[in-house]
């Protein structure tokens, strides 16, 4: 019910303060050939895909592997979510009071290596409620702010293509979130528990390089 009352608020506010006439640019075949073309944009897709990864290998399973680790009872594993939230809140907050000076680039490297941070600290310190609690909040600061960050690279490198890429960007991001869950679901099977989260970092790090590698070239600076 509080959900579906908070959804209704979201709609109003939309409704409100949504511009009159708000219309994308038309997708066709045509638009989805140059999305395939563009090399920039393709790599910020997989980025996408590994980011959701990693942290998916963790979070679908992050209750049974709190109890199992730490013995945490349901109420701490409650408040772990909580931090978790609350913390993805402040990070988008950060993000977009940040992203126009600093730039979108130097902006989500910012955020990806806070969740790496965070996804680290999970690894090392599992076994320890206090510490794995702590590394979900800094985790938490880059989980939604590092996507909403990809979704502004995204526009900035093919405006023409956004109504394309941002929604292919989602659809990426749950194919993300799958490969990460089958991963997680194969390790927790095999009670590999401190091994998930070493292989969360490891595609996490490989998100991180990609997004190093996707630095926006001078030229392309000076001409924005």
């Amino acid at each position: 019910g509080t959900i579906g009352a908070l959804g209704c608020v979201s709609f109003l506010m939309l409704l409100v303060r949504l511009p009159a006439g708000l219309k994308g640019a038309p997708v066709d075949l045509r638009t989805w050939s140059e999305v395939g073309r563009n090399r920039s944009i393709l790599l910020l897709l997989l980025i996408t895909m590994l980011q959701m990864s990693g942290q998916f290998a963790v979070f679908t399973f992050m209750g049974p592997l709190l109890k199992k680790l730490t013995d945490a009872s349901p109420d701490a594993i409650g408040l772990v979510f909580g931090i978790y939230g609350v913390c993805g809140f402040l990070g988008v907050v950060v993000a977009s009071r940040i992203v126009d000076t600093w730039g979108p680039y130097r902006t989500s490297l910012l955020f990806t290596c806070l969740l790496l941070a965070g996804i680290s600290g999970w690894a090392i310190g599992a076994g320890s409620l206090v510490l794995m609690a702590t590394a979900v909040a800094i985790w938490g600061l880059g989980f939604a702010s590092t996507n909403s960050m990809q979704q502004v690279r995204l526009v900035a490198a093919a405006p023409p293509l956004a109504p394309a890429t941002v929604a292919l960007n989602t659809s990426v991001l749950y194919i993300g979130q799958a490969i990460g869950s089958a991963v997680g679901g194969l390790l927790f099977a095999r009670d590999l528990l401190h091994s998930t989260g070493f292989v969360a970092v490891g595609l996490v790090v490989l998100a991180l390089v990609l997004v190093v590698l996707s630095r926006p070239r001078p030229a392309a600076v000076a001409s924005v």
